[in-house]
């Protein structure tokens, strides 16, 4: 295993996305563009499978070092009314664009720090969505949680609008790691917040865990995940450390890279960790989460209707994803496009009625095909290969499969690729293997995190 972390720890995308951002062309890209393809998808499937909601709300007290989001470091609560203003403003407008009533399949509030709102103002939120949208059959609402800030009073207005969802930051318990990341938070927090959080009838608590960040060592891992155990969270994502201080500003600055494990080490703190949460129950979810088999995302796994976009893993899909606020990015599975970033434009542009993106990405047929096996492997780890499918036949993707199948990373057949379970840890790198664009544009700089 030391040779192959050695020989496959390179930067690599995540693949919330295919193409991935740094690669969209811009240049054919329009606004017009994305609004016929999002109403051609919207017209297909809301009736049937409804769409997601990604609401990006981007405020925090304090800056947390490992954290990449885009957000505003601010202790000014009056900002949270004329956000929330502006972002029931743009989906007005995405409403009246769309003309049917949207019927919600999953939203999720993400950030920043969601729970930097009120509750008052969360549920205002959320009323303020629905006044012109349903909620579909089976829906699932969730939001990301700050063990924190988040009140009893947070937790039962949501779950009175319809969450039944929440996962809560922990990232690790050993004081000098949360010192070194600027998030100060003991265990006794996070067991509150998830007691209030069942007490109240959530049926899906989540963690978040990391490895590989600065001064953690494997001892540190397996204490976390202990203390996680005694909690038994029903699902968890638990996933590398992404060190990219070239796109994060001076946050991933304040410590050196020498502070942080090797990819080796990296490699054992997973390695550890994942036994560790297989030994009590918890069942590899593609790559990086876990979940007990109650949870609807183990089911869905085993359904083949997990799937993966912006948000992540959800347990099903939707053609259609539209994110709201401040650097937020959709998907109507024809054409991703994301807001503007600045706070200050993205409520100008909402304010002149026009839609906030600044840029996005029309996916071409090779990029749909491609999408598609991508999207297979990380939800399933299989795909199945379609012999119409010119493009698959390409040298470069044929030669990289090959010696991945030699590495004992995947099994190829005459129509299948089956990623080998030696080879979960370097799904990122098979999926790498039929990334076009990478092939045809090397960066120039660094645009991604190493994949262990």
């Amino acid at each position: 295993m030391c040779s192959l972390v050695q020989k496959y720890n390179v930067p690599g995308p995540r693949y919330t996305s295919y193409p991935t951002v740094p690669y969209w062309d811009i240049n054919t890209f329009s606004g017009k563009k994305w609004e016929s393809t999002l109403v051609k998808s919207f017209d297909e499937t809301n009736a049937t499978e409804g769409i997601s909601l990604y609401i990006h709300l981007p405020f925090c007290e304090s800056m947390c070092t490992f954290c990449g989001c885009h957000k505003r470091i601010t202790k000014r609560h009056e900002v949270e009314s004329p956000y929330i203003t502006t972002v029931l403003k743009e989906w007005s407008l995405y409403c009246n664009l769309l003309g049917a009533r949207p019927q919600v399949k999953e939203l999720h509030l993400g950030g920043g720090t969601p729970t930097f709102f009120s509750p008052e103002n969360l549920q205002g939120l959320i009323n303020g969505i629905f006044k012109s949208a349903d909620k579909a059959d089976g829906y699932e609402f969730s939001f990301e949680g700050h063990p924190n800030n988040t009140t009893k009073e947070h937790l039962q207005a949501l779950f009175d609008v319809g969450f039944r969802r929440v996962s809560y930051g922990v990232q690790d318990y050993n004081e000098k790691v949360q010192k070194a990341i600027h998030r100060i938070q003991p265990f006794e927090n996070v067991e509150k917040v998830t007691t209030w959080a069942r007490e109240i009838g959530y049926t899906s608590v989540g963690h978040d865990i990391i490895f590989g960040l600065p001064h953690q060592t494997l001892e540190d891992v397996e204490n976390t995940i202990l203390k996680t155990k005694s909690l038994m969270p029903d699902r968890l994502a638990f996933y590398s450390y992404a060190h990219v201080p070239w796109l994060s500003g001076n946050g991933q600055r304040g410590y050196k890279d020498a502070d942080l494990p090797s990819g080796e080490e990296k490699r054992k703190q997973y390695e550890h960790g994942k036994q560790l949460l297989a030994d009590v129950g918890y069942e590899e979810i593609g790559m990086d989460h876990f979940a007990l088999p109650t949870d609807s995302l183990s089911k869905a796994l085993h359904s083949g209707s997990l799937h993966r976009n912006f948000m992540g893993y959800t347990a099903s899909k939707t053609q259609v994803m539209v994110g709201l606020g401040a650097s937020s990015i959709s998907d109507s599975w024809y054409s991703f496009a994301q807001n503007v970033k600045s706070l200050e434009e993205y409520q100008h542009l909402v304010e002149s009625a026009i839609i906030p993106i600044y840029r996005g990405h029309i996916l071409t047929d090779e990029d749909s095909i491609i999408r598609k096996h991508i999207l297979n492997l990380m939800c399933q780890f299989r795909t199945i290969l379609n012999p119409n499918d010119t493009i698959l036949k390409t040298d470069l993707i044929g030669a990289k499969l090959e010696e991945m199948e030699s590495d004992g990373l995947l099994k190829l057949s005459s129509n299948t690729i089956e990623v080998t379970e030696k080879g979960r840890p370097f799904v990122r790198n098979i999926c790498m293997a039929f990334d076009m664009h990478l092939y045809r544009k090397e960066p120039e700089t660094r645009l991604f995190s190493m994949t262990v």
